[in-house]
């Protein structure tokens, strides 16, 4: 959205015209972690997701092209929100953020595993190596003085991190599997849990690997938080 000096006042306009209102804050998610990490950030906001899933499919170009799936998916669960929002005649002014996290090796997306196999599958492969993980953001801002009067923008981007594994036991990925936190995260850990134990470097953003890079977001976009 643009940013547009103030015209100097003329002797037939109010000196003091009404300030806009702040924008309003959704976060696009139900993750209590990406929650979290907003809050520490200092964002007020609200948690909606979409009434109806959002598809989650990807095509064959977007799946070799893990940066750019994780942005599409992004923009995706921020839009199908915001449609509903703007389908309820909203005026105000209001930000929606989605975001979509994805564990990447050697170009292979893996998602959250579908099953105890999976998941130690996902654990062995990631052992002793180094993946990326993937974060995408869509941050969407709506101006709505009446609500036929509405404008729209979106930007969206991908932050990167690196983590590398120690070298796993089968016995130490049955022992982190037991624990439980596996199998609502991408590539089957949870940095912020558990799963801090098996990793032997992070190279980048702690943020962006637990599933939102809320300080990058909160510097790119200073009307999160209002002066």
């Amino acid at each position: 959205m643009t940013d547009h000096a103030a015209a100097a006042p003329t002797a037939d306009a109010p000196q003091d015209a009404p300030a806009m209102p702040p924008f309003q804050v959704v976060l696009a998610s139900g993750s209590p972690r990406r929650r979290e990490l907003l809050e520490q950030a200092g964002v007020a906001f609200t948690v909606r997701t979409p009434a109806t899933p959002v598809d989650e499919t990807l095509e064959p170009d977007l799946a070799a092209n893990p940066e750019e799936a994780a942005k599409k998916l992004a923009e995706r669960k921020a839009g199908a929100v915001v449609q509903e929002v703007l389908a309820e005649d909203f005026t105000g002014m209001l930000i929606v953020i989605g975001a979509d996290t994805m564990v990447v090796k050697d170009g292979v997306i893996f998602g959250k595993p579908r099953s105890l196999s999976d998941g130690k599958h996902m654990l062995r492969a990631l052992s002793g190596a180094t993946h990326e993980v993937v974060t995408g953001v869509s941050v969407w801002m709506i101006a709505a003085p009446t609500a036929d009067d509405v404008s729209l923008g979106f930007r969206t981007f991908a932050d990167v991190s690196r983590v590398t594994f120690r070298e796993l036991t089968d016995a130490e990925i049955d022992d982190y599997l037991r624990k439980g936190e596996s199998f609502d995260k991408a590539g089957a850990y949870a940095i912020q849990g558990e799963g801090a134990a098996l990793v032997e470097r992070l190279d980048g953003a702690l943020d962006t690997v637990i599933g939102l890079p809320a300080e990058r977001l909160v510097r790119e976009f200073p009307d999160l938080i209002p002066a």
